[in-house]
């Protein structure tokens, strides 16, 4: 199966992981856009590791994923839902080099994680800059700045295929018997994984074949799929915030209002009668004035 998540625990441990492999997600969000290679691959990375950094939550919640930079690669957006959903865009301002490291791919740049619950609990948002020359290490510097939890992450695209590793040692706990060296095990034989390796292989393989030796606790997958949350209404409301002159100018001019959503391509069009209906409240529209569709 694909687009799944692993979860594992070392038991008698502080230790957690994940392995999640995304291709039909992948796909289908970087078949819309003419992004380039480079772009691809950081997108397919950023994938991999929202929904790594979702499954870690224990609540709820959609989690966003922002790198923001001067260029080439200006903006790198990427969100999952606590349904599974993945979407993501990007944005440049010059063709983005294939091998560079993510510095200079992204110069200036900051990566912000953001957390959204969907209950009435406060919204959380961790920035730090980039470091490390890789996505998979800028998310290891958030780890460290932001959570404070000793934290490896790799991640992998390539040619249709994404994929990600987590592991991840937890708060000490106070039972006995617990494994000390566990962590530094764990980090051992994670760092020996190679990207096509992650990518290839089935992620209970992935997972037997690094910690064949130690007693690991695999759980139920849990699924992701490409889902856009675009709608004719929302994007209506994102035109009203806009303003009434601002609408009727870009009529007047293309003689339509075409809007395209930047995650999936979809477009959203609006014509005299639409705007009309957008800023006249419904108590005040003639039975008969033709104001719908």
């Amino acid at each position: 199966m694909t687009d799944r998540l692993h979860r594992f625990l070392f038991e008698h441990a502080d230790v957690r992981g994940e392995v999640v492999q995304l291709d039909e997600a992948f796909t289908a969000i970087t078949q819309r856009a003419e992004y380039g290679p480079a772009v691809d691959r950081l997108i397919g990375e950023g994938l991999a590791a929202v929904a790594l950094l979702a499954a870690t939550l224990k609540y709820p919640c959609d989690l966003t994923l922002q790198l923001q930079a001067g260029g080439p690669l200006r903006l790198l957006l990427v969100q999952a839902g606590s349904d599974g959903s993945l979407r993501a865009m990007a944005q440049t301002s010059a063709t983005v080099p294939a091998d560079a490291p993510l510095d200079a791919q992204a110069a200036g740049g900051t990566l912000a994680i953001t957390i959204d619950p969907e209950s009435d609990a406060e919204r959380y948002q961790g920035v730090v800059d980039l470091a490390g020359g890789s996505l998979g290490a800028a998310l290891e510097h958030y780890f460290r700045e932001s959570e404070q939890l000793a934290t490896r992450v790799w991640l992998s695209a390539r040619e249709g295929h994404a994929a990600g590793m987590l592991i991840q040692r937890l708060p000490a706990s106070d039972a006995a018997g617990g494994d000390a060296d566990a962590w530094a095990r764990a980090d051992q034989l994670a760092a020996t994984i190679t990207g096509p390796e992650l990518r290839e292989l089935a992620p209970g393989e992935v997972i037997r074949r690094l910690f064949h030796e130690e007693d690991i606790r695999i759980f139920d997958p849990m699924p992701f799929r490409f889902r856009c949350r675009c709608s004719r209404d929302r994007v209506a409301a994102m035109l009203q915030g806009l303003g009434e002159q601002e609408m009727r100018d870009t009529l007047e001019a293309e003689g339509l209002v075409e809007v395209r959503c930047d995650f999936c391509n979809e477009p959203y069009r609006f014509d005299a009668v639409d705007v009309e209906a957008m800023f006249t409240e419904p108590a005040n529209r003639s039975p008969d004035s033709g104001q719908s569709h």
